[in-house]
């Protein structure tokens, strides 16, 4: 077996083993499994002497599935060292101080991840009136009681981040600012700022829909714009999908290849870093981030782009970080499951519909295709945690895709012309209020 299979099936059978370890099934299931799966190989390799190369790989898969069992005892040991660290008074009326320690989600209300001082350790999620309004950095008093999460499946939901605790509407006091990293402070900083020229140049609802498709920022949204996009299926299109970060990799690494390309190699992976971190590092934004790296890092050496490797590549560095995020973060779940949808089931569709490979109009084939894959492939996902599957977001996303990689260009250089000379960025707006009109009356029309 080649290297690059061989690393291929050591990921797969290392995520499956944290996949079946997030169920708390027990060391005898996980070693029941590992034999099973080994002996199925070694039991169909053994009657494949007709073929001496599909044997050998059979025999080397049975092998390889001992990574299995590898993956169970690292998400043991990681979940073992998150509790470890913990020391969380639950249901016990206390003041604590604590730091925020994400960018905090504001709208109605405020949810802050507080990191807790000594004598305590943990994140807790708290919920706070609009005001006063804190930021990320500020160390904080409280006053009140920690709880809980419940159900388990919003427990495991705010494990997988470090959260073990919450508490609703604490008596609150700010102690200091600025007590975070200032590199994320200052990348913070530049997100609601141009959040802060996209209100000042365009209608609340246009602006609002222009900072989720571009900083994945979706505070300013009204309930009625949230279930239009989520009847219309474009929900997406705001949580930063691998769709909006190759569309920033791509026009990235254009920008400074005027440079050379090891230069604009090295500035486009810092710009996607720092990109990733000041919209939250969500798990489609590492993901995608992962793989336009990947794929930059081929080029700059000279390799073959495999996007299968660079899948598993991605998933196996984000689990590895974090390996709760595969059986309980449903945007990772999501993001991988669609991008196997565009790179597997794309092309049996194309072939099934009989497409030229033109791609039509503004692109409208290529974008029904990616949609209709990439919508079928998560389908068993969105009935499961949602209930409910929009099958006219086939024809809302043809039409909206094709210029929402338009839209964003336009809408970094409007934030960029708010911070060098706003005037100029007035009559911009203008110019972009085209296309958002367009793009929210096709989600208002379809929602």
């Amino acid at each position: 077996m080649k290297i690059y299979d061989s690393a291929f099936y050591s990921i797969f059978f290392f995520l499956f083993g944290v996949l079946i370890a997030g169920f708390k099934f027990g060391l005898p299931i996980y070693v029941f499994i590992v034999f099973l799966t080994a002996a199925l190989f070694l039991f169909f390799g053994y009657f494949q002497s007709y073929d001496v190369g599909r044997r050998k790989r059979l025999f080397w898969l049975a092998g390889l599935s001992l990574f299995i069992i590898i993956g169970a005892f690292y998400y043991s040991w990681y979940e073992q060292r998150q509790f470890k660290n913990l020391n969380i008074p639950f249901n016990q009326k206390i003041e604590f101080i604590g730091l925020v320690s994400a960018y905090p989600e504001k709208g109605a209300s405020q949810k802050l991840v507080i990191d807790l001082n000594e004598p305590y350790r943990g994140k807790i999620l708290t919920k706070l009136q609009p005001y006063p309004s804190f930021n990320y950095g500020d160390s904080i008093s409280f006053g009140g009681t920690i709880k809980k999460p419940s159900p388990e499946s919003y427990d495991n939901y705010l494990a997988k981040d470090g959260i073990f605790g919450t508490t609703d509407f604490p008596k609150t006091e700010l102690i200091a600012v600025n007590q975070g990293s200032k590199i994320k402070t200052a990348l913070f900083n530049i997100k609601e700022k141009t959040v802060g020229v996209f209100q000042k140049v365009l209608p609340s609802e246009k602006a609002a829909f222009l900072s989720g498709i571009t900083l994945g920022e979706r505070a300013e949204f009204s309930k009625e714009l949230k279930q239009r996009m989520k009847n219309s299926g474009t929900t997406h299109l705001v949580a930063l999908s691998g769709y909006n970060i190759s569309i920033i990799i791509l026009a990235v690494f254009n920008v400074f290849i005027f440079l050379g390309r090891r230069w604009a190699f090295v500035l486009s992976v810092l710009l996607v870093a720092g990109f990733v971190l000041m919209t939250g590092a969500e798990a489609s934004v590492v993901r995608a981030a992962l793989m336009g790296g990947i794929a930059l890092i081929a080029q700059q050496i000279g390799r073959l782009y495999s996007f299968r490797n660079a899948i598993a590549a991605a998933a196996f560095l984000m689990v590895l970080g974090n390996p709760k995020v595969l059986s309980f973060d449903v945007g990772f779940q999501l993001s991988f499951l669609s991008l196997l949808g565009i790179v597997y089931l794309m092309p049996a569709i194309k072939k099934l519909l009989r497409f030229v490979e033109e791609p039509g109009f503004l692109s409208w084939r290529e974008n029904f295709l990616t949609t209709v894959s990439a919508q079928l492939a998560v389908a068993p996902l969105l009935v499961f945690y949602f209930g409910n599957f929009s099958p006219t977001s086939f024809l809302a996303n043809v039409l909206i895709l094709t210029i929402i990689p338009l839209t964003m260009t336009l809408g970094f250089l409007l934030g960029f012309l708010g911070f060098i000379y706003p005037p100029a960025s007035l009559v911009f707006g203008w110019f972009i209020n085209l296309f958002l009109y367009y793009e929210i009356f096709i989600i208002k029309l379809f929602g």
